[in-house]
């Protein structure tokens, strides 16, 4: 008996060592030899002080920006410590309620846009931290930014045709426009 609990201990050293030791050490610093911006969270520094992610939301509701994704995120929005959708069905009364308060503070935003809201202006993503939006729902903003900006509408479209990312290879996901960096874009005009 003695010998298989020797041999049990040995092997959880082992493998210990090996998969809890070894394997993430490697990991990392194969990941940052080959990709150290995205290894250290794709952060963006902007005069020497980090502003954001291009992989995680952040909260704008300034008329000047362009807004982006909702986040249902719990204790507060765009919480990567608490990454998750609020869960509601499509007919639960609290989802209905939210997504037309939503609704409501765009159209008041913006009373001259009459075109439809764009989805994901005033759903949550799934992981409640999404950076992008949709290219329609940077348009849907183009006239409340560049009116709040006294810019010209064509300068705003051409920023976010600018930053406009397209789908993934040519064929996987979505084209999109990450939030901050269109903010960014905005400010350092």
């Amino acid at each position: 008996m003695l010998t298989h609990v020797r041999a049990a201990i040995a092997s959880l050293v082992v493998f210990t060592v090996v998969t809890g030791v070894a394997y993430p050490v490697l990991v990392t610093l194969i990941a940052q030899l080959v990709f150290p911006h995205q290894a250290n969270g794709s952060l963006i520094v902007k005069g020497g002080k980090t502003v954001g992610s291009t992989l995680i939301g952040q909260p704008f509701d300034a008329p000047t920006y362009f807004w982006g994704r909702p986040s249902a995120t719990s204790p507060f929005g765009y919480n990567a410590g608490s990454s998750g959708a609020s869960n509601l069905s499509p007919t639960n009364a609290d989802l209905v309620k939210s997504v037309q308060g939503r609704v409501d503070a765009l159209r008041a935003a913006d009373p001259g846009n009459t075109a439809p809201v764009p989805v994901d202006l005033v759903t949550a993503s799934g992981s409640g931290l999404d950076p992008h939006i949709s290219p329609a729902a940077a348009l849907y903003q183009v006239g409340r930014v560049a009116k709040t900006r006294k810019l010209d509408e064509s300068i705003v479209h051409g920023l976010v045709a600018q930053h406009t990312e397209g789908r993934l290879f040519g064929a996987l996901g979505e084209p999109r426009v990450n939030v901050l960096e269109l903010n960014l874009a905005l400010d350092s005009r």
